[in-house]
């Protein structure tokens, strides 16, 4: 946890790395923004200026989540591309590392599973215009940035296997049928295709948005480079409430996976053993959604909202095993 002086040793870096853009203008006071997973998230204002500044916690090392100086490599590296992401305005390597980014004014509403009040015709266009956004992210060279990712390219086997390990770390009672869908996922293994950049939690969730319009697709925490299966079997999941019972709201007229993927496509075959990774998608959502009631449940994070997931484990890993492997 931060304290207050770390917080003003941080504040006066950020001023100094930030004075040459900004001569004679006040700064503001650094922030903190609620909701982060990664890092420690903060706000700052330099004139009429708004950043976002993502930091490594005090003596904890870069990695996984925590490395920001990874994530601010993806967004340099994507800056003037297609894909709209947030400019990187600075970068101080020192510890603990930091980043800051233009602040990006929007929403990001999951509208099967947020609370709004977005119309629904809204919610549809948001959600066909961000399929052309993942098709563009697709589309870009994957060996421009296999040297940025700093680890190789993630492969069908290679997330089966992540997963798999999520899954086994959940009591058996939490995740029932979890370990016939590990089996039949393991004895179907997909050939691969050709890598591509990839964000790992692609969906509106992680987009913001003004009107009909994604301005910056942000979250590149777990951001690499592979399969683009993954990414888009992850985003169709979104497309229906039904896939969270209990958890998810109807949407009048959002477009269903059908509809979705053929956005996605436009024009493009489909992709080999896509059902393959939509039940890999399932096993993963069943995986996370295992893993936080467990901590619930443990006492290591007490939140009792997270009793309402059962009845979605159990609904994914279903499901799942019917795409994967149909009952005749």
């Amino acid at each position: 946890m931060s304290t207050a002086t770390d917080v003003t040793e941080l504040a006066a870096r950020v001023r100094a790395q930030l004075a040459d853009h900004h001569p004679d203008e006040p700064f503001g006071d650094l922030r903190t923004l609620p909701g982060g997973h990664s890092g420690l998230t903060y706000a700052i204002t330099a004139g009429t200026t708004s950043y976002v500044v993502k930091a490594v916690p005090p003596g904890q090392r870069p990695i996984g989540r925590n490395d920001v100086l990874r994530q601010a490599r993806v967004l340099r590296v994507l800056a003037g591309s297609p894909v709209p992401v947030p400019r990187v305005a600075a970068v101080d390597e020192r510890e603990p590392a930091w980043f800051a980014m233009e602040f990006m004014a929007g929403e990001a509403v999951e509208p099967v599973l947020d609370e709004h009040r977005l119309i629904p015709d809204l919610c549809r266009t948001r959600m066909l215009a961000l399929a052309g956004v993942l098709r563009d992210l697709h589309d870009t060279k994957a060996e421009t940035y296999e040297a940025q990712a700093s680890e190789p390219p993630l492969d069908p086997a290679g997330e089966l296997e992540r997963w798999t390990r999520t899954m086994r770390a959940v009591p058996l009672e939490l995740r029932p049928g979890g370990e016939e869908l590990l089996d039949s996922l393991a004895s179907r293994v997909p050939s691969d295709v050709p890598p591509v950049l990839t964000h790992g939690d692609f969906r509106l969730g992680n987009v913001l948005c003004r009107g009909e319009r994604p301005t910056a697709v942000v979250d590149w925490e777990i951001w690499g480079v592979g399969d683009p299966r993954i990414d888009l079997a992850w985003f169709l999941l979104f497309a229906d409430h039904r896939n969270f019972p209990q958890l998810g709201r109807p949407v009048p007229g959002l477009p269903g996976e059908t509809e979705l993927l053929a956005a996605y496509l436009d024009g493009r075959p489909e992709p080999p053993a896509l059902d393959w990774f939509r039940a890999l998608a399932r096993t993963k959502m069943a995986a996370i959604m295992g893993h936080n009631l467990r901590r619930h449940r443990e006492g290591k994070h007490h939140d009792p909202d997270q009793e309402r997931l059962p009845p979605t484990i159990a609904a994914m890993i279903r499901t799942a095993r019917d795409i994967v492997a149909p009952r005749p």
